[in-house]
């Protein structure tokens, strides 16, 4: 297949479009000729670096970069709501399809943004979406056709490393920028556990500037994936938080053997299961903080939620998502 994704503009640190770069290159991988074209309609990046830059933020692909239209691709894919009119647009198309990794209607209050983003859904193009939970929204709310796949997990880099693990690091994902990660609510939480442990250490990561807090904490910033995969090997409990669907930070955690504490969301509930190796609190900063500290407590429970996880992960590939997603192309394609 020769298949355009038509991307947002893009910033270090991006879980979405790092995702697409996995899916690229197991797409390429399998012998179909890819092209990545940037909508940037923030005016973020200049034509003559774009590819460079995408390629220094996300790893190597070969596919075609540019701001430009497709140039040889007969299947275009949107893959974020503000790119479907420029792909329904596009004229000399075999077919389209939708590339959805999160349901974006959430990312806005009452606004123009949140209805144009509903509107995408129902637009007739194929879903290929990033969850099951995801895939059964879009296709019951909206009547889309839907393909689901899982994120997958790079064993390369993220996995059990040979580092001491400290039994007093709560590393937490402080990505600010991101709303559906509830910084604030996660902040609160973190504020009760140093009034309770003040000798705990806490790290917050994903966010370039130094968030204000009213504890002490260790700034990481935004870490490559090496050092995101030490900095998982090294700490004692994980705090992320998915208001919609699961970035894949929660996975990569568990793949380095960290027990993860997360909000037991409709969407972590349907992808992860109460029985799961997360443990899911409600989404309260005092209960929040309370499945932090049980994990502290206990040894015993922290090393039986690395085991699970670590199996866990080990059945989520990019080679199998990267499977699931061409199944999807596919099916568009037909259509």
């Amino acid at each position: 297949m020769n298949v355009g994704f038509v991307i947002p503009a893009f910033r270090r640190g991006s879980g979405g479009h790092a995702a697409i770069a996995q899916l690229v290159r197991g797409l390429e991988a399998r012998g179909h000729t890819i092209e990545l074209i940037v909508s940037d309609d923030e005016g973020r990046h200049h034509s003559d670096d774009v590819a460079e830059l995408f390629k220094s933020f996300f790893g190597p692909v070969g596919a075609r970069i540019a701001t430009d239209g497709p140039q040889g691709s007969d299947l275009l894919v949107a893959t974020g709501w503000q790119t479907v009119p420029r792909v329904l647009a596009t004229p000399g198309l075999r077919a389209r399809a939708y590339l959805v990794q999160d349901h974006e209607p959430e990312f806005y209050g009452t606004s123009a943004e949140r209805l144009w983003a509903q509107w995408t859904y129902s637009q007739g193009l194929h879903c290929i979406c990033s969850s099951p939970w995801l895939a059964q929204l879009v296709s019951e709310r909206y009547g889309a056709t839907a393909t689901p796949f899982r994120y997958g997990v790079d064993p390369a880099i993220y996995t059990s490393l040979p580092t001491h693990r400290r039994d007093d690091l709560v590393l937490a994902y402080g990505r600010a920028v991101t709303g559906r990660r509830a910084v604030p609510l996660a902040m609160l939480a973190l504020e009760e556990l140093h009034r309770r442990r003040p000798d705990v250490e806490i790290a917050l990561f994903g966010e370039s500037r130094q968030l204000q807090t009213t504890f002490p904490h260790r700034h990481l910033g935004v870490l490559d994936p090496p050092a995101l995969a030490h900095a998982y090997a090294s700490s004692t409990v994980g705090l992320v938080l998915s208001l919609t669907n699961p970035s894949l930070v929660p996975a990569e955690m568990l793949a380095c053997g960290l027990p993860v504490v997360d909000g037991a969301t409709d969407s972590m509930l349907a992808c992860f299961g109460t029985d799961g190796p997360i443990t899911l609190a409600p989404l309260d900063p005092l209960a929040i903080c309370d499945a932090i500290e049980s994990l502290l407590d206990d040894l015993s429970v922290r090393a039986d939620a690395s085991r699970a996880g670590i199996e866990l992960t080990a059945t989520m590939t990019w080679e199998r998502a990267c499977a699931d997603v061409e199944a999807g192309l596919r099916l568009a394609g037909a259509g």
